[in-house]
């Protein structure tokens, strides 16, 4: 990998940084996160690896009504990520790409379980390509052992009093129970 280097040896780019030249490679992994879930944070801790900064990004979305607010959202999805030090949690309402465009991010990442994913999002990757061509989108698979698991279905075992213990960290399991009863 190509590096140009200045006089006092600061590395000012390297191959793949990104558009921004010399600096943070930001990547935003956005979502609903009602709750967050272990595949959330497979592809959480695997986009850590990757980028230098990670902001898990809760969508507030005003036509649905999810079961955790934002703020307890945000306070379970940075207690789960506590450990990772290049990642932030933060929210956005409005349009992906210009949350992202604001980080200053140079790519989106989305998680796709199955090929039943592929088409909803590809037209999203293809919609915020259009709306913003500098912004690149990254397809991330959890591992196989979670390519099964949704919020939807954590949600509804954890509301039909089953054991969701293996599918959300401890906090979450908690929580989702406390909303039960």
């Amino acid at each position: 990998m190509g590096r140009f280097v200045e006089g006092g040896g600061k590395i000012l780019a390297r191959a793949g940084a990104g558009r921004d030249v010399g600096g943070v490679r930001t990547v935003i992994y956005p979502g609903s996160f009602d709750p967050i879930t272990n595949g959330h944070l497979d592809v959480i801790e695997r986009a850590a690896k990757l980028f230098d900064r990670v902001i898990v990004a809760v969508a507030v979305n005003s036509s649905k009504a999810p079961l955790f607010s934002k703020d307890q959202r945000q306070e379970q999805i940075a207690e789960a990520v506590a450990a990772l030090g290049n990642v932030e949690v933060d929210a956005f309402d409005g349009l992906l790409v210009d949350f992202a465009r604001d980080q200053k991010a140079q790519a989106i990442i989305r998680g796709l379980r199955a090929v039943s994913d592929f088409e909803f999002e590809f037209q999203l990757a293809l919609m915020n390509r259009k709306l913003e061509p500098d912004i690149e989108t990254i397809f991330m698979m959890p591992r196989e052992t979670y390519t099964f698991l949704s919020s939807k279905l954590v949600k509804e075992i954890a509301q039909l009093g089953g054991d969701v213990s293996a599918f959300v960290p401890p906090h979450v399991e908690r929580a989702l129970a406390d909303c039960r009863n």
